[in-house]
């Protein structure tokens, strides 16, 4: 068992609290190896009623995210297949969640990124707090906003999931609440007792979340929610590039401000990487079944990994902190649709993503 993730059984309520704050408790793969081996024995534990998922006390962050060193270090030196086999369970964990018999919690108090938010999405009660800052930033470093992030994103309405994927935007906790990415917003100063009440009464945790806790701020993104719309409605990265052009230049409504930010935001992401989440959320938006969606992100990333922008953009990004990612392909039109064509293709049949 690893000391990263402390599990326990706290009454009626299986508690897994993610312990690796160096790290602001980013995922390596045994920590989701035995939180679905805890999740698993709980599902059939007649004792338990519930799940809280939280991080310990004392620390910053919910979940940075999932181990990118590590998967860095396996596109360079094991050809993908230790980051392969990663992707491979944590994405079933993902599923785990998603399909879970029982209500879980999430207290996504804190940094919420890439693998934070595949742990979290999944519950049924996702509690944002004025600590959250939501992220799906995998565009800036070549990977693509993964484990289940394609279901998530395109589900959200008014293009938002196309937004956050593609400018890695952060959400603090009122706009989460107000995007639905968190089903409730309190106070952290209330968050012990509300996880003490939900112990004493776990069939009441709706009741109990949504007790008063005084008005979330007001949330930043609803003011730009028209703007978002608008200039990123199309699934062509061309169509959109295009629209923040226009209002540049045009400046009707007094948004080239906001259309020169984003677009120089843009300016910074792996082309590569922008086109694949675009199509990601299309597919992604006509699955029905959310192992479907696994299976097609398991496909993405079992090429993207390998790519070049994956290890130049960690590099740049993340390791030498330079901020000067050098994309492979350069620009959105020299990403053909055929090179995007082979990163969705299925893979061999003893080769494709398996639930557990």
């Amino acid at each position: 068992m690893t000391e990263d993730v402390l599990i326990r059984k706290n009454g009626p309520i299986g508690h897994i609290s993610l312990n690796r704050p160096k790290a602001l408790h980013a995922l390596t793969l045994e920590m989701c190896h035995a939180m679905s081996a805890a999740l698993s024995e709980w599902a059939s534990d007649d004792e338990i009623a519930a799940i809280i998922l939280d991080h310990a006390e004392g620390s910053r962050g919910f979940c940075a995210g999932g181990d990118i060193a590590f998967l860095r270090d396996s596109a360079l030196n094991d050809g993908g297949v230790s980051g392969r086999k990663f992707f491979h369970d944590e994405y079933q964990l993902n599923h785990q969640l998603f399909t879970y018999p029982k209500p879980v919690v999430a207290f996504m108090d804190g940094i919420t990124m890439g693998g934070g938010v595949g742990i979290s999405q999944p519950a049924k009660f996702r509690v944002a707090t004025e600590n959250t800052r939501f992220a799906m930033p995998e565009t800036g470093i070549g990977l693509f906003p993964d484990v289940g992030g394609g279901w998530y994103l395109s589900r959200l309405g008014g293009r938002l999931g196309q937004f956050l994927a593609l400018t890695g935007a952060r959400l603090d906790g009122s706009e989460c609440q107000w995007t639905g990415l968190a089903t409730h917003y309190v106070p952290s100063e209330m968050l012990d007792d509300l996880k003490a009440r939900i112990i004493e009464r776990p069939g009441r945790i709706a009741g109990i979340l949504s007790e008063p806790v005084g008005t979330p701020p007001d949330a930043r993104i609803e003011k730009n929610a028209l703007r978002i719309a608008k200039h990123f409605a199309s699934d062509s990265y061309e169509d959109i590039l295009a629209s923040l052009e226009a209002e540049i230049e045009s400046n009707e409504n007094g948004g080239a401000e906001w259309a020169q930010k984003e677009r120089d935001t843009l300016g910074t992401k792996s082309p590569q990487t922008c086109k694949v989440a675009l199509r990601q959320l299309a597919e992604s938006a006509q699955l029905t079944d959310f192992a479907d969606n696994m299976r097609m992100e398991y496909r993405i990333a079992s090429r993207v990994l390998t790519r070049p922008d994956f290890a130049e953009g960690v590099r740049a990004v993340i390791t030498d902190k330079t901020g000067d990612p050098k994309w492979d392909p350069a620009t959105p039109e020299e990403v053909s649709e055929e090179l995007i064509d082979s990163i969705f293709a299925p893979l061999p049949d003893n080769e494709e993503w398996t639930p557990l």
